[in-house]
């Protein structure tokens, strides 16, 4: 019986036949007579409940059906913003740990996601044990998880920024199978460390003798938004100036500070707006600067349809600034396969791949988020934050001295032990109090590890944690 056959119009119901009887002789042809106390019911009320009843009961299966293939067309994942866990009931125990949110920069607060309940406690032990630098116990706790997770994905990026942190690329794409397979959705991509480099072996984070990393500081930060056109050449301009020491153009800056340059709200570009930031990031990489590139994979996205290949009357200025964006991001088999449609389109010999000496931060934010551009520059935290604070929390100090709102750039923060943790939230908040108005702070780009773990250490309001984005 089909599933929706009973949807269908009634029709009349078969007719029992008389008992047979003995035909007399010469009578004529039998007919069917039909007994009204061997016709089937169905037009009782009962009958018509009971119809009611099985109606109503695939109505809402179908509808339970249409909603998950609408919750699977319409995934979280594909428009940008991160798939909610389901809530949980009232009274159930659970850990608000960090907003996944990154758009709303300085703007009202947003609720803060929770992990579920049979993960929660994991998340924290987990938290607590890469901090203390125990990543192997810290790695068994959140894969024990997982199978009692649920639809929650935070031991999950908790794992991805733990293998990526530690540069073990396998590991990282094994658990992305199984993700995909759990999820029904791509997998993030693992990318390296920044600089190339990463934190010691698993099993191996010893804690810090104080805060090390190449550089922590003011870092110089430029945001591109809207249409990307020869307009940009002034922000990019002083980007230069602070990059090659001119403290007279960005007194704040340190000529050694990695440079950060924000993509992510750009909309549409230019051929002439592609020239520019072409000539600032080639630039800037035989300068041998750290780079910064937030939302490099959105403006990739943006350049590709301005590219029409065999059109050789067009710009070069697209095709270069991709190739450009792709050898930063040490991505050599897009970049080949680029070249090619160049080379094939200009009929000119591509650019040759040549690994850059320092591999750019590649950081994933929302496309087009408004709120993630910001005037000014960021304090940009090391990778590794331990033992004595004493120097770093002044650098911060000094930077707040001359700042109304707070932007701390965590991009390059691998781990933080939970004494530099409990100390750098406690001045936080001291300098959040010392406004009367209150002080907005913000700690950007953070990886999921260090979220959890600055939450459970009391992190909240006015401090406002943002994890990077999977």
């Amino acid at each position: 019986m089909g599933l929706f056959s009973f949807l269908k119009k009634d029709k009349e119901p078969p007719v029992a036949k008389a008992p047979a009887r003995p035909r007399p002789s010469g009578a004529g042809p039998i007919t069917p007579a039909a007994s009204p106390s061997t016709r089937m019911p169905l037009d009782s009320e009962a009958e018509r409940e009971r119809q009611r009843e099985i109606a109503r009961a695939t109505a809402a299966k179908i509808d339970e059906i249409e909603l998950e293939m609408a919750s699977d067309i319409f995934d979280d994942e594909a428009w940008g913003s991160p798939r909610r866990a389901p809530a949980v009931a009232s009274g159930a125990a659970s850990a608000a740990l960090v907003d996944l949110n990154t758009d709303g920069l300085l703007g009202p607060e947003r609720a803060l996601d929770a992990a579920a309940p049979a993960s929660a406690p994991a998340v924290e032990e987990a938290a607590i044990l890469y901090a203390n630098g125990q990543a192997d116990a810290a790695e068994h706790a959140l894969r024990a998880s997982l199978a009692q997770a649920g639809n929650d994905r935070m031991p999950w990026w908790m794992l991805f920024d733990l293998y990526q942190a530690e540069a073990r690329e396998e590991a990282f794409d094994s658990i992305a199978i199984d993700y995909a397979s759990r999820f029904e959705t791509s997998p993030p991509a693992y990318r390296a460390p920044a600089g190339g480099g990463a934190i010691a072996p698993s099993g191996a984070l010893g804690a810090s003798a104080g805060y090390s990393g190449s550089f922590s500081g003011v870092s110089p930060t430029a945001s591109l938004g809207g249409r990307l056109d020869a307009g940009a050449g002034v922000q990019l301009a002083r980007i230069l100036a602070a990059a090659s020491g001119d403290s007279a153009a960005s007194p704040s800056s340190s000529a050694s500070a990695p440079v950060r340059l924000e993509f992510s709200a750009v909309a549409s570009a230019t051929p002439e707006g592609c020239a520019v930031l072409l000539d600032a990031l080639q630039t800037l990489r035989r300068a041998g600067r750290e780079l910064v590139l937030a939302g490099a994979d959105h403006l990739v996205g943006v350049l590709r349809p301005m590219l029409a290949i065999g059109e050789g009357g067009a710009s070069q200025a697209p095709w270069l600034l991709l190739l450009e964006l792709l050898l930063l991001m040490n991505r050599e088999k897009d970049f080949e396969e680029t070249a090619m449609d160049y080379c094939v389109t200009f009929e000119v010999s591509p650019p040759s791949f040549e690994a850059p000496a320092r591999t750019a931060l590649s950081v994933s934010t929302r496309s087009g988020a408004e709120g993630d551009r910001i005037e000014g520059d960021r304090f940009l935290l090391p990778a590794i934050v331990g033992g004595d604070t004493a120097a770093l929390l002044a650098a911060i100090d000094a930077y707040a001295a001359r700042r109304g709102a707070l932007v701390l750039d965590c991009s390059r923060l691998a781990r933080i032990d939970y004494g530099a943790a409990a100390a750098l939230v406690a001045r936080l908040r001291g300098l959040a109090a010392q406004d009367g108005a209150g002080r907005q702070i913000e700690l950007r780009d953070l990886n999921h590890l260090v979220a959890a773990l600055l939450r459970l250490l009391g992190a909240g309001e006015p401090i406002r944690l943002y994890a990077h984005r999977y």
